[in-house]
């Protein structure tokens, strides 16, 4: 849920398996169960809309949730610790430190400074030439601290000149289509 809501916002089908099979829901006891997953395990604790539909002598659960415009919402991770999490395609990841600081400073009123220095420039030619890089290859090829290589990439992403793609494996950032 919280990685709708970080998102784009999205909807849930409970009821539904993962092949597209309706395997039905109990439908009071399902949506008590989703909210309290909503008001216990959501930080801040989540609203969601909801729609049952009848399939097939099957009830199943629509679950829409909005995408979050003033929050950012965390949910616990296996061991318990809060994470901030995301949506990407049907795979949920958890946000970077990077992408943190990006929604932290496109809410503030505060503009952003860019120079065009040679480290910009070196990843600008790098993404023309290979696509995407990561954050450790771009620190280690820019030789600069992971402040600075962090403080870039940020600055970039707020502008809509670099563009983060979670991966299973990775993270890339990589030029944005609109240069």
């Amino acid at each position: 849920m919280v990685a709708f809501a970080n998102t784009d916002g999205g909807k849930l089908l409970v009821g539904v398996k993962d092949n597209g099979a309706i395997a039905g829901v109990r439908d009071d006891e399902e949506f008590y169960m989703v909210q309290a997953a909503a008001q216990l395990y959501c930080k801040p604790p989540m609203n969601f809309d909801s729609k049952i539909w009848e399939i097939n002598g099957k009830t199943v659960l629509e679950i829409t949730i909005a995408k979050s415009e003033n929050s950012i919402y965390s949910a616990p991770n296996k061991e318990g610790k809060w994470m901030v999490y995301i949506r990407v395609n049907d795979q949920n990841f958890t946000a970077n430190s990077i992408l943190l600081k990006v929604w932290e400073k496109k809410k503030s009123k505060r503009g952003v400074l860019i120079r065009y220095t040679e480290v910009e420039k070196l990843l600008f030619d790098y993404l023309l030439e290979n696509k995407t890089i990561t954050f450790s290859k771009f620190k280690k090829m820019a030789k600069i601290s992971k402040s600075k290589a962090e403080k870039i990439l940020i600055n970039l992403i707020v502008l809509d000149l670099v563009d983060i793609i979670f991966t299973e494996n990775q993270i890339f950032y990589k030029a944005s289509e609109k240069l």
